[in-house]
């Protein structure tokens, strides 16, 4: 019954009806992963970072669970998340939206100075400006500004006020910049089995198939420390795998993968792994 239902899931069911995928939050936090798929993926082709709909039974991945089914949003299986939600969240990118979060005046100002007026949400120490038109997602595309669109969730502040705004090209240009095209990504230094081609160690793939999921899903399980949990992980994979000649270009884009679906630049991934390298000396 409708006087039965949490205050936030009344809200989500009126932005669900006008179109906006919602899920709830918990101290910023989605609800967790369920266990019915590894890692993200039932939520379209992350490795390719094209959205797609969560498949699971239940809510999980965060951005993939959004929905503007209000049958879904009041399913039992949601119950429990909407009785412990502290917000409600969307995904901008599921809606046709950009989010540009700017997390302090600074950043703000900048935006005042640099991008076209639009709708704007405060928030606790920033605002949000919308813009109509999906894009690319990322975070820290400059000091204080993160891009919400495809692939992710942003917080619901209110409707804001102003009219919206087109996705200008201003904006798409900040993740150009921040996440070009790299070359691909080379093996570290030319690996070759110890002792001038010596048997592997680890006598078979099995081992190290084991030790490139675990890394993937510990980059995949932080929830802050983001920089250091990758670099960490790139340090304990090379540790285990860099020096007998195993690793390949497909393992280190399965890490960098990993790593960017939790917002990390190509740039940062880069830097970490040659930063690894470096201080094994592999």
């Amino acid at each position: 019954m409708t006087h039965d239902r949490p205050p936030l899931l009344q809200v989500a069911l009126d932005l669900a009806r006008r179109g906006l995928p919602v899920l709830p939050l918990r101290e910023k936090r989605p609800p967790a992963n369920c266990r019915s798929c590894r890692g993200t993926a039932c939520g379209g082709r992350p490795h390719m970072r094209v959205p797609g709909p969560c498949r699971c039974p239940l809510p999980c991945h965060a951005w993939a669970a959004a929905t503007a089914v209000p049958g879904t949003l009041t399913s039992p299986a949601w119950a429990a998340d909407w009785h412990h939600a502290t917000t409600v969240a969307y995904h901008p990118g599921g809606a046709g939206l950009t989010v540009v979060d700017l997390d302090d005046p600074a950043a703000v100002a900048w935006a005042r100075a640099t991008l076209p007026a639009t709708r704007t949400v405060s928030t606790t120490r920033g605002e949000h400006w919308i813009y109509s038109g999906a894009m690319q997602s990322a975070n820290k595309v400059r000091p204080g500004v993160d891009i919400k669109s495809l692939m992710a969730y942003a917080r619901w502040l209110g409707p804001g006020a102003g009219a919206m705004a087109p996705l200008p090209d201003a904006v798409r240009a900040l993740v150009v910049r921040e996440m070009p095209v790299p070359a691909p990504v080379r093996p570290p230094v030319a690996m070759s089995a110890p002792g001038g081609g010596g048997t592997c160690p680890h006598r078979s793939p099995v081992y190290l198939e084991r030790g490139i999921s675990m890394a993937e899903q510990r980059i995949t399980a932080a929830t802050s420390a983001i920089h250091t949990t990758v670099y960490s992980v790139f340090l304990a994979v090379l540790s285990a795998h860099g020096r007998c000649g195993c690793l390949r270009d497909a393992h280190i884009e399965r890490l960098f993968t990993a790593a960017r679906a939790k917002g990390e630049s190509l740039r940062h991934c880069a830097d970490a792994w040659a930063n690894a390298v470096a201080r094994l000396g592999v």
